[in-house]
């Protein structure tokens, strides 16, 4: 038998990378990605981060101390363009620098992008400064993020809450029942509606919401994916999630 070496050939240029830190217990982040990224040549990979319950913001800090160790285990020794921190109120709990520099350590020449930073950013693009807010959280962690909000320079017009503890069972809320919930949310004059959490149902109602409320309805998906899309300049002709994806 012979046995003949062939030389191998490399790609000249690989897409864009994109790795995301995805909560464990989190049922939809990387459906609702995926639906978005799908036809794009984009790269995407996902680790999973031990969460803790019930969703504290203890629980969430301690959560956010292994944020360096899942990061080196996407594509360990490879360059990544942009991480994607899968937590809403675990980055207002932490610290979006405390995010950035934990990732940072693991892939240093990455963009990071984190949802609660993605909402805000969305918010000032769309020149929106009053906002209603949604969240699934306990009472403690809603009024965490309406602080981070109104912190931001936000009116935070009026806001209404599930109090589930934990993150599971976020995932598991019933998508009709919550556009119903979310369909008649008084705005009280906001300019814009944010549903907080990246393991609720939203992004494939904002459509529908956005033309049942007539007014701009974010979600923290939403925010995140269009932050990443803008940081690794994707985000051209995005359709039926909403009308942040019209703004570049």
């Amino acid at each position: 038998m012979n046995s003949t070496k062939i030389d191998p050939k490399f790609i000249g240029q690989a897409n864009p990378r994109v790795g995301l830190i995805a909560l464990a217990s989190d049922f939809m982040i990387e459906k609702d990605f995926i639906n978005v990224i799908k036809n794009r040549k984009i790269d995407f990979f996902v680790n999973r981060i031990e969460c803790y319950n019930p969703l504290t913001k203890e629980n969430l800090i301690k959560m956010s101390n292994k944020i360096t160790e899942v990061t080196k285990d996407i594509l360990p020794d490879q360059d990544l363009d942009c991480v994607v921190y899968g937590c809403t109120s675990g980055t207002i709990a932490a610290g979006h620098g405390s995010i950035e520099k934990k990732v940072k350590v693991a892939k240093p020449m990455a963009e990071v992008s984190t949802p609660s930073t993605a909402a805000i950013k969305a918010l000032k693009k769309l020149n929106i400064e009053k906002v209603s807010i949604f969240t699934p959280y306990s009472k403690k962690l809603n009024d965490d993020v309406l602080d981070y909000f109104k912190s931001e320079g936000f009116e935070v017009t009026s806001n209404s809450y599930f109090d589930i503890q934990d993150d599971y069972d976020i995932g598991k809320v019933d998508q009709n029942y919550l556009y119903e919930v979310l369909s008649k949310i008084d705005l009280n004059g906001a300019d814009a509606l944010f549903v907080s959490c990246t393991a609720l149902p939203v992004l494939e109602i904002i459509d529908k919401l956005e033309k049942k409320l007539n007014t701009i309805v974010l979600s923290s998906n939403q925010a995140l994916i269009w932050d990443t899309l803008v940081k690794i300049k994707k985000n051209n002709s995005v359709e039926g999630f909403g009308k942040l994806f019209q703004v570049n």
